[in-house]
């Protein structure tokens, strides 16, 4: 069984970047899924807690190998040119843990605007920066929030999958099991 980090919008935070990379070691994670904004905080948002996207690439260029990302709506070709590991991908599928995963940031294909599913497959976003698990018609929607940036009283957080779907803070404390 396959340990799968699952996190999104990091927006250039060394902070907060430093605790995810934390965290994958500690967790023993076989895999990074990043579901975009990695390294611009974007017009809308505050500047996030250590803004410094070189760090973040020092941090995630060595683990390049571990990492299958989507591009968010803050990332461009520029960054694409710093980075090792491809993040201007719209969409992803990644199978594992006997569940199919397709992977978007959320800005472009979600779930106004769906990419193709099949029946129980697991859509999974970012983008609102909003933790949510929800069981819909045929596919389960997962959103694991936002490392640097929570919004909605969340608070920064990612998803582990094991043998379920694990959400937790920063600090590894798992605070939702899912399905």
């Amino acid at each position: 069984m396959k340990k799968i980090m699952i996190a999104s919008d990091i927006h250039g935070s060394a902070y907060f970047c430093k605790k995810l990379i934390e965290r994958f070691f500690s967790e023993e994670a076989d895999l990074l899924l990043l579901l975009g904004d990695i390294l611009y905080h974007g017009p809308r948002n505050d500047l996030p807690r250590e803004y410094a996207p070189k760090e973040v690439i020092a941090m995630l260029n060595p683990i390049r190998n571990k990492i299958v990302c989507v591009q968010g709506n803050c990332d461009t070709e520029v960054d694409q040119m710093v980075l090792n590991f491809n993040i201007l991908c719209q969409q992803a599928h990644i199978y594992a843990n006997d569940r199919h995963l397709v992977l978007v940031h959320g800005h472009k294909l979600d779930e106004k605007n769906m990419p193709a599913l099949a029946e129980g497959d697991y859509l999974v976003c970012g983008h609102t920066h909003v933790p949510k698990y929800e069981i819909k018609e045929g596919y389960t929607y997962i959103n694991p929030g936002s490392v640097s940036i929570p919004k909605e009283s969340s608070c920064p957080s990612y998803i582990m999958l094991t043998d379920k779907f694990y959400w937790k803070d920063m600090e590894g404390n798992v605070y939702n099991e899912l399905n």
